[in-house]
């Protein structure tokens, strides 16, 4: 959302012309590079959101640990990398409109759209470094556990325990003498007292 803001308000207002002049020129400091700068930037920006959302909808489909590591490491470099330069962005556009003459824009135009620009930059440093942030933190915890692994279950959270729960040995004797007596030791002899074979 920052990210269209950034290029949304330059795009629609980001071009004026004095009077006497019949060519646009960027509302920052006329200096095309400033407008192309935010423009590209947002651009790219918004098309690595759509991007990595769409890899976080597929990431429980990927079944190589490697390939997940490799999905998780690229999110912090591509969100690390965008805030800084969303951060180049901020200083850039906000150096050229305090430079920009009142001459070239006697109506001032386009000022809250060159305003939002520049806050929207600046909103964006904080965004891509706490999703930096954030992929990093899920590295962490993938590199501690078992996230990387397609075959990973929490036993607590299925049913089924496939395994045996643990059992000390003081709890193993108790549970004996608790819910059964072993037999004597002659019952079998007892047993076998009244069998007798035949010979034909």
């Amino acid at each position: 959302i920052f990210s269209i803001v950034v290029f949304g308000s330059i795009v629609n207002e980001g071009y004026v012309n004095r009077p006497d002049e019949s060519e646009e020129h960027c509302i920052f400091n006329r200096n095309r590079n400033a407008c192309n700068y935010g423009i590209t930037v947002g651009v790219l920006a918004f098309l690595s959101c759509l991007l990595y959302l769409a890899l976080d909808a597929y990431f429980p489909q990927i079944s190589s640990v490697k390939d997940r590591k490799k999905a998780v490491l690229s999110d912090i470099g591509v969100s690390a990398f965008w805030a800084f330069l969303s951060f180049v962005g901020f200083c850039f556009l906000t150096n050229q409109w305090q430079a920009s003459k009142e001459e070239d824009n006697p109506m001032n135009e386009g000022a809250d759209a060159a305003r939002a620009a520049i806050t929207f930059s600046f909103f964006s440093i904080f965004t891509w470094a706490g999703q930096a942030f954030l992929a990093y933190q899920r590295f962490r915890l993938g590199a501690d556990s078992a996230l990387f692994s397609q075959d990973y279950m929490d036993p607590s959270q299925d049913s089924g325990m496939p395994y045996a729960p643990y059992t000390n040995e003081e709890d193993a004797t108790d549970a004996v003498g608790t819910y059964q007596q072993p037999p004597p030791a002659d019952a079998y002899d007892t047993e076998t007292q009244g069998y007798q074979t035949q010979n034909y």
